[in-house]
């Protein structure tokens, strides 16, 4: 009858474990490859609205006419890349009311009024906002907004979803911003008369 060294028989258990270990690693290794959704698990329980992870616009160039009192707008350049029209039904910021404004013909003379049906940006299109056209008209500032501040805005659209963005204050001398209705007073960017439609 062999003989069994005491190192032999340590021997042994420890092999058997050692293979035991390989076993369980290749089998959690296979458990784990042929279950694709384990591994997608972690990220599908994060939810990411598509507006706060791409924007539902573009927004290029945004900027705000720095004023100290009254009134002032913010313009930039809207950018719709998708497949459906958006519009832009609102906007706010923490300095002001905001309204969406656009100028247009009245009686022969150029006016200032709120946009009805608020600000559509055309599939694959885009829409300016800028002096002496459509625009986010700060109504009432309660506090100046001087060049090189940052203000940030938020855009709501007419499917109920939102978009924040900054816009940079800077000097622009096309014109005073005010606005007070039944008075004829210069408009934004432009030497025309701020006389509110009815």
């Amino acid at each position: 009858m062999p003989r069994t060294t005491v190192a032999g028989a340590r021997r042994r258990p420890a092999i058997l474990l050692a293979a035991a270990a390989a076993s369980l690693a290749v089998g959690v290794t296979g458990c784990g490859s042929s279950d694709p959704s384990a591994e997608s698990s972690p990220s599908a329980s994060v939810s990411v609205s598509p507006s706060a992870a791409a924007g539902v616009l573009d927004i290029r160039d945004p900027w705000v006419k720095a004023a100290d009192k009254g009134m002032t707008a913010a313009f930039g350049t809207l950018v719709n890349d998708g497949d459906a029209d958006v519009t832009v039904t609102a906007a706010t910021t923490d300095v002001s009311p905001t309204e969406l404004h656009e100028m247009t013909m009245k009686d022969g003379t150029m006016v200032m009024q709120p946009k009805q049906g608020g600000i559509v940006v055309k599939a694959h299109s885009t829409a300016v906002l800028e002096p002496g056209g459509e625009h986010l008209m700060l109504m009432d500032l309660k506090q100046p907004v001087k060049a090189g501040d940052e203000l940030t805005f938020t855009l709501t659209f007419a499917d109920g979803r939102t978009q924040a963005f900054t816009a940079v204050a800077k000097p622009f001398t096309g014109a005073q911003e005010t606005y007070a209705p039944g008075h004829d007073q210069p408009m934004p960017g432009t030497g025309m008369s701020a006389t509110p439609a009815s």
